[in-house]
């Protein structure tokens, strides 16, 4: 079994029930187990800022699928709960991101693993933080709570529940 640690968000409609039906859907699979769950967090919008701000958290799962074929199964969940792509960052019900799969690196056109951005995104590291703040980077060979501590941006991330 492979330890994956997965990002979670949504800005449309009941965005914390989003997130909540979204983790039943992912624990439906007799293929994935969920470990933990962050707490949710109200987050400002990062790229295109003209939205709703949006409800995110991290997930830590363990798989017995490859990282192509667990990402297929977030794309279908995306789109049973009506996740239609329209504006690049833009609203969504439900975005759900493989942020950590094991040790893995891993770059393909469809999926990048490490996420390629998740150093730079404070609705990302504050939820993984508080469930895996000794996990390492396997690029950046830095812990996620050093990840935290260096981030940049001003963006903000306030605990929700």
């Amino acid at each position: 079994m492979s330890k994956v640690y997965i990002g979670l968000g949504s800005n449309i409609g009941d965005k914390s029930e989003n997130i909540k039906q979204a983790l039943k859907l992912i624990d439906q699979s007799d293929h994935i187990k969920i470990k933990k769950v962050s707490s949710l967090y109200e987050t400002e919008p990062v790229g295109y800022e003209d939205q709703e701000w949006f409800i995110n958290a991290t997930a830590e799962i363990e798989t017995d699928l490859s990282p192509e074929k667990l990402l297929d199964i977030f794309k279908n969940i995306e789109k049973i709960m009506g996740r239609e792509d329209h504006i690049r960052w833009g609203p969504r019900e439900i975005d759900i991101d493989i942020l950590f799969y094991d040790q893995m690196i891993l770059n393909t056109p469809n999926l990048i693993i490490p996420h390629p951005r998740l150093h730079e995104r404070a609705f990302v590291l504050v939820p993984l933080a508080e469930i895996a703040e000794d996990f390492v980077h396997p690029i950046m060979n830095k812990t996620v709570s050093e990840l935290l501590k260096e981030l940049k941006s001003q963006k903000a991330v306030r605990y929700k529940n």
